[in-house]
């Protein structure tokens, strides 16, 4: 379910607020007084009220010496003709005022704004005082008792950005220390990664070395060898050498995660003949039964397929040596289907072979593609693995 954003636009803002502002002076003016001048100098008025009402973001100062300019008009005029104006015609002033307090950080702009204003009113009472015949038509204390609260919207303004700018630090400084702990957790990742890389290649890439070179120093002496021996001893050097690459782009990708293009080629489906060949050549059998279209598969669906496949056979070779595998590989138009089954061993397994974390990580690397995994043994004491992959995900 999405968020709904309820927010109204900045037109629908000043709409409302000039509609609010304006209108309730309107309603109000024939209770005050109905007569022909009142209307004509609260019609004039509010035109300009609404003009920098709307403008009152872009220009605070200005619209609050403007919008008090028309104001002490409107009420000197009207006065001076005998007619009496709402006293809600200062809700635009007192909106403007607001205005100024929260979005006019200059004092150099906001100070003279302010100034300028009451040096307005204060002209507008002496002009009316003059001009204004009817001695109940010449402002004094009732001007002075509209205006003496109007302050206090500046100061709700002036409170109200002071409050905006505390949020906004404080956000800043929660962003900062967010992406400072970030930093520090990728650093010690970091060090962590090196670290392993460093036993790795301590420990596993001199032990792998040491293999591949003895079996290369068995290779040179291949006229000596039972004939048995020599496929074996050939096996087993390609088998390092694949894995001293594959190690030497583990180490890479540990060292340094952004530069993780690996040494060799991403297997796939493509290198599945030469997977099964060194599986014969290691004294396994398999009978495949495949797809011809494997190779069109996505990525990601084709090296985590190979993966499953690699463990499955070298697991059929450690703990069932000499049974014989079935392999079989589909695919429909949204998933891929593997499948791997080795009978009962014809020779006793190797003690302890294996730490126990293959089919951990062929479960792992299966759900991360949204696949299905499952393994166990069958009822003639042999074992199967069954993976379904989604292709669909993939485009696929």
């Amino acid at each position: 379910m999405g968020i709904v954003d309820v927010r109204w636009p900045g037109w629908g803002g000043d709409a409302g607020l000039v509609v609010l502002t304006l209108v309730p002076p309107l309603l109000s003016q024939p209770y005050a007084d109905p007569s022909g001048p009142a209307w004509v100098a609260l019609t004039a008025y509010e035109a300009v009220a609404a003009v920098v009402l709307l403008l009152r973001r872009r220009l605070p100062a200005t619209a609050l010496v403007v919008g008090a300019g028309a104001l002490v008009t409107a009420l000197v005029a009207g006065a001076a003709q005998g007619a009496k104006l709402s006293p809600l015609v200062f809700l635009p002033l007192a909106v403007l005022l607001y205005n100024l307090g929260s979005r006019c950080p200059r004092w150099t702009r906001a100070v003279p704004a302010a100034a300028g204003s009451a040096a307005l009113f204060a002209a507008g009472i002496w002009v009316n005082r003059a001009t204004a015949a009817p001695p109940g038509f010449r402002g004094g204390v009732d001007v002075l008792a509209v205006l003496a609260p109007m302050p206090l919207a500046w100061a709700m303004g002036f409170a109200a950005r002071t409050r905006g700018t505390l949020l906004a630090a404080a956000e800043r400084r929660a962003a900062d220390a967010s992406r400072a702990r970030a930093m520090e957790a990728e650093h010690v990742a970091r060090r962590e990664r090196e670290r392993i890389a460093r036993e790795m290649h301590d420990v596993v890439a001199h032990s792998l070395t040491l293999l591949v070179m003895h079996a290369e120093i068995l290779r040179s002496h291949g006229a000596e060898l039972p004939g048995w021996a020599r496929p074996q001893v050939d096996a087993l050097a390609a088998a390092g050498r694949q894995s001293s690459g594959d190690l030497r782009g583990l180490l890479r990708m540990l060292r340094d995660p952004a530069d993780a293009t690996a040494l060799l080629p991403t297997p796939g489906f493509g290198e599945l003949d030469a997977l099964l060949d060194s599986h014969r050549a290691a004294g396994g059998t398999v009978e495949v039964r495949k797809a011809d279209t494997l190779e069109s598969l996505p990525g990601p669906v084709q090296l985590a397929g190979y993966r499953v496949l690699q463990e499955a056979l070298v697991n059929a070779r450690r703990h069932a040596p000499g049974a014989p595998v079935r392999l079989t590989l589909d695919h429909g138009p949204t998933q891929l289907r593997c499948e791997v089954v080795n009978d009962r061993g014809t020779r006793r397994a190797t003690a302890g072979a294996g730490v126990g974390h293959g089919l951990t990580g062929m479960r792992e690397r299966v759900g991360a593609l949204g696949g299905e995994f499952t393994a166990g043994p069958t009822g003639d004491g042999g074992f199967r693995v069954l993976v379904t992959m989604p292709l669909e995900v993939f485009g696929g």
